[in-house]
């Protein structure tokens, strides 16, 4: 079997025909790279951009069908273009080094003019996308089901798919020690929802299963949801390995499906998957499990309030072939759902945001040291570069702080208050 991008196969094959929109986009792309400190390369030699000799460089490979892309549509043109092959980072660049500085300026790479047709040229969120229960079902196996050889390729042993958090003692960006990074960030989650001997613990988003055998650990009882079936099976197995299966309740299900009370709840980069329409349910639903006194510990990625408000109604490549129904929130965003749906509120946090990135960037090294194994496997040259891109666009987000990513404690408000 060959594992490829299929949702959007037929897109990549074909070169759109917008000679007009290929053109603004050919005018657009020249004065963003003259913005930046970036070169860009053309096929006959030509070069142009703000950077200098030593700048990343940006090769066009296929120039008509790279403009083309961009014209249809930017927000998902520049992805699908690099998964098509029309351009790449020059031998000698990182492709991460690349992207950052794009990502540092994202918001003035466009004309302002421009920018104010949004409204008209982005596109809508399909409806399939939605996160009603049977639509979070789909989207999150969309990409959580995809393979677990796949996630074990380039994560760590704990198969922890969220930001590590690593030893400051030592620079983050030379930092090589994943699993530890990331057992340290899961005691993080734990101590921030007071997790002990006795505790019941409500995980909402079970990953692989490394957070409830951590927890099981220190002698909590667990219950663990989620909605890929890849994922609990592999999880099952891992916690019956660890010995812990009396300790672990292990579930194919929806958090607004979930009943009880819990003294500890937590879920590790769950809300992007939510789905701004959702995120009063699913705030309220933490409200109704927790039990008085209890707290919730909560990791989720993060980006700034206007960023969120500016794009959480236009459809981009992330949310095309990776994150299906996904929106990024702000801590904005979170607070005012908690206070306008809950008695919660966030009492502690902490920010890991350059850990995201040394974490990214520890994978895609990993990726690609793993790609012939993942090739013989069935996953085709197309998923690679949209993998590649995945982990290397995202890595640019957070070096650039376009992007965060926060540790929260969530606690009832006192009544009086």
């Amino acid at each position: 079997m060959t594992v490829s991008a299929v949702a959007g196969g037929p897109l990549i094959v074909r070169t759109p025909k917008a000679p007009l929109r290929a053109t603004v986009a050919r005018h657009i792309f020249q004065r963003a790279v003259g913005l930046i400190p970036v070169r860009a390369t053309l096929p006959d030699g030509r070069r142009i951009g703000g950077g200098g000799a030593e700048a990343p460089e940006f090769q066009i490979v296929r120039p008509g069908a790279f403009f083309a892309r961009l014209g249809r549509d930017t927000k998902i043109g520049v992805g699908e273009a690099y998964m098509a092959g029309d351009w790449k980072a020059a031998p000698g660049t990182d492709l991460a080094d690349l992207l950052t500085p794009m990502a540092a300026n994202l918001t003035s790479l466009v004309p302002r003019p421009l920018q104010r047709l949004r409204g008209v040229v982005d596109r809508r969120i399909p409806r399939r996308h939605e996160n009603t229960i049977l639509g979070s079902r789909d989207n999150i196996r969309a990409h959580y089901d995809l393979s677990n050889d796949l996630f074990a390729a380039f994560l760590d042993p704990t198969l922890s798919y969220s930001s590590a958090w690593f030893d400051e003692a030592t620079p983050i960006a030379t930092a090589t020690d994943l699993e530890s990074a990331q057992l340290r960030k899961i005691d993080g989650v734990l101590d921030y929802a007071g997790v002990t001997a006795g505790t019941r613990l409500l995980e909402i988003g079970t990953g692989w299963g490394t957070l409830a055998i951590r927890a099981a650990q220190r002698g909590a009882q667990v219950t663990t949801v989620t909605l890929s079936r890849e994922q609990r099976a592999l999880a099952t197995e891992r916690v019956a390995t660890a010995g812990l299966a009396d300790r672990v309740d292990l579930r194919l299900q929806d958090y607004r499906e979930i009943s009880g009370e819990y003294d500890a709840i937590v879920s590790v980069e769950m809300v992007e998957a939510v789905g701004e329409a959702y995120w009063p349910t699913y705030f309220a639903a933490l409200d109704r499990l927790l039990a008085p006194g209890g707290k919730v510990s909560l990791q989720t990625i993060t980006m700034a309030h206007e960023r969120v408000l500016a794009t959480k109604r236009s459809f981009g490549w992330i949310q095309k072939y990776i994150f299906p129904g996904g929106l990024i929130p702000s801590l904005q965003a979170v607070e005012e759902t908690l206070a306008g749906h809950t008695s919660l509120r966030v009492v502690q946090h902490r920010e890991l945001g350059p850990h995201y990135a040394r974490t990214l960037h520890l994978w895609r090294a990993r990726f690609h040291q793993e790609w012939p194994q993942l090739h013989a496997r069935g996953f085709d040259e197309t998923f690679r570069r949209m993998w590649e891109f995945y982990l290397a666009y995202c890595e640019a987000g957070f070096r650039a702080e376009y992007l965060g990513v926060s540790q929260l404690q969530l606690m009832r408000a006192p009544a009086w208050s």
